[in-house]
């Protein structure tokens, strides 16, 4: 008789849970992803460099407008809150001390990807999707490029096009803020 193993899946609650009884500390670097509580990967300096350039290009431009979220958790569901590298939320002037944002509050979510690729492509993206979440950019380091991720459905999102380096690009929610890859990309 094969004997199964039953996964216990943590919902977002129980996660903050562990954070305030000191089970998980607030500088862990870990995410709840689909209920498990996956370790993410040590930041490296080009993909410390690449946050720090993003946020300087949309901080000045979205003032007033948007918040610029570093790093910081989004509840996507019951048992989903990553932490994307960059997030523009819809200004609240709380600046979400009540709680964390929820899809709803997101107009983009960048990731950026150095050894991650795969699993911000294949994991993460899909989930963004499935919450409804309208743009997501995946800054793709090994290959000098950024994914834009447009029309979320279920399944995943119906339009991906790469930017290059050479090329600009806009967020949905600022299509008068033209960035160039080659300044985000350094």
């Amino acid at each position: 008789m094969a004997l199964q193993v039953a996964r216990r899946l943590f919902t977002v609650d129980e996660y903050q849970q562990m954070v305030e009884s000191g089970i998980l500390h607030e500088d862990d670097r870990v995410e709840l992803i689909a209920g498990e509580i996956l370790q993410m990967a040590p930041i490296g300096s080009r993909h410390a460099g690449c946050v720090n350039r993003l946020n300087y290009y949309f901080v000045g431009p979205t003032a007033g407008q948007a918040i610029v979220h570093i790093q910081n958790p989004i509840r996507l569901s019951r048992y989903t809150e990553p932490e994307p590298d960059l997030a523009l939320l819809r200004f609240r002037p709380d600046f979400y001390a009540a709680g964390h944002p929820e899809p709803q509050d997101v107009l983009l979510v960048v990731e950026v990807a150095d050894s991650s690729v795969g699993f911000d492509r294949d994991t993460k993206m899909p989930l963004y999707a499935r919450a409804g979440i309208v743009e997501a950019w995946m800054v793709h380091l090994p290959e000098s490029r950024i994914e834009v991720h447009r029309q979320p459905t279920p399944t995943g999102y119906r339009e991906v096009t790469q930017y290059i380096r050479g090329t600009r690009l806009s967020p949905l929610a600022f299509p008068a803020l033209v960035l160039a890859v080659d300044d985000m990309l350094g």
